[in-house]
């Protein structure tokens, strides 16, 4: 499970240890879940949220699933009064009040430490921030949790990223980030499955990982490189009037279940086994995470090409999932009951107009472009393209609008 975040200033560290407590609280065996949290800011209150968060996890995770909590951001879930009638179990209300002050005091704390009312010290973690450049600061990387027990109720483990930035050194932005975790994920972990979302998209639905499972293992032959989950929000109104639930299924962006072997550039007829291999233990591998997030691993090879998050355009989720399905691959558009993941959509105008002028500038570079349309040899997948890519110039009125 991939949580990316780019700036505590934008995207408020709180908002990120939701996200991620949602994640910890999913219903599926702990002990095949691994959370890495990617800080491409390289920003000390993220590092310090996450590091509180395993700490609040560890009483949280089990409290919801003892009562069977539907949404598990507990920033959603004690928005409200507790929900009480003749079958809730006794002492539910004891407990639930006890977890809604232990849930403010960490955001107190948080909170303390972006007011820096509360000093930072990360000597014990061997991490100097001190002077250290968001855009130019050596790699780090801390094993946050790590599960060695198989209990229902435990946590999956938690890694911390900030890959190497130097001036020097395109990062490649987002696309970038992504394919550093999928390198550090694959030294300690390794599952043959990753899902992605950005930190301000929370699990809304505790059964969302079973959910994917199903999908990309209950056929005998597997054609899907991906589940999308569409990109929904809590705080829109309801004539959705900035069209925020259009939801499409070419692109590999946030509340995406991906194959490993597909990100690395595997086509529908390759047939090579999934690797599962996993190292026995995580802090032992964390040197050779180190390697493959320097800035420099990808010079010479085919990263960005042929092998990861495609490089060369802003909207890297769009060229990402044309050049899958240019491969052979299908891909599932999985719309849930209650939805799989929410977020919070812009609340200021401007906010959304830089958004939107982002995805479309991306899509009109990618149907601009020289090298889209040789991924398509069929008409209809030209088509496709064309219709995908040529979104942004729909700008005028058409002819029912007249």
């Amino acid at each position: 499970m991939f949580v990316t975040t780019a700036d505590a200033k934008l995207e408020p560290p709180i908002i990120t240890v939701n996200t991620v407590l949602s994640l910890l609280a999913v219903d599926y065996p702990t002990h095949k879940l691994a959370c890495y949290v990617s800080d491409d800011g390289c920003s000390p209150l993220t590092l310090y949220s996450i590091i509180e968060a395993p700490k609040f996890a560890k009483l949280w995770v089990p409290f919801c699933k003892k009562y069977h909590v539907q949404v598990r951001a507990p920033f959603r879930y004690f928005s409200d009064n507790p929900i009480l009638s003749s079958y809730s179990p006794s002492g539910f209300l004891q407990e639930w009040t006890k977890m809604k002050d232990e849930y403010e005091k960490l955001c107190q704390k948080i909170e303390d430490a972006v007011q820096n009312l509360a000093p930072l010290d990360f000597s014990r973690d061997n991490v100097d921030f001190a002077h250290i450049d968001s855009r130019n600061h050596p790699t780090i990387i801390k094993v946050i949790w790590e599960t060695k027990e198989r209990i229902s109720n435990g946590l999956p483990h938690m890694v911390y990223v900030a890959r190497e930035k130097h001036p020097n050194h395109s990062h490649r932005y987002k696309a970038g980030a992504m394919n550093t975790l999928t390198r550090v994920s694959s030294v300690l972990t390794n599952a043959p499955f990753m899902l992605n979302v950005d930190c301000d998209m929370y699990a809304n639905n505790p059964k969302i990982i079973l959910h994917a499972m199903c999908l990309l293992l209950g056929f005998k032959h597997e054609k899907s490189a991906f589940v999308q989950f569409p990109q929904m929000f809590y705080n829109i109104l309801k004539d959705d009037p900035c069209g925020s639930k259009v939801v499409e299924a070419v692109k590999v962006r946030t509340g995406c279940f991906h194959r490993r072997k597909v990100i690395y550039g595997s086509s529908l007829t390759d047939n090579e086994e999934e690797n599962i291999d996993q190292p026995d233990n995580l802090s032992c591998a964390v040197d050779a995470a180190y390697h493959v997030a320097h800035s420099e691993f990808e010079h010479d090879t085919l990263w960005g090409k042929k092998v990861g998050w495609v490089y060369g355009s802003v909207t890297e989720d769009v060229l990402t999932g044309m050049k899958i399905h240019a491969r052979g691959w299908k891909s599932i558009l999985c719309m849930l009951g209650p939805p799989g993941f929410l977020g919070a959509a812009p609340s200021i105008t401007h906010v959304m107009l830089i958004q939107r002028k982002r995805g479309i500038t991306g899509l009109l570079e990618i149907f601009h472009s020289s090298i889209v349309f040789a991924l398509h040899s069929s008409g209809h997948g030209r088509v496709g393209v064309a219709t995908t890519g040529s979104w942004g110039e729909w700008g005028g009125p058409r002819g029912d609008d007249v």
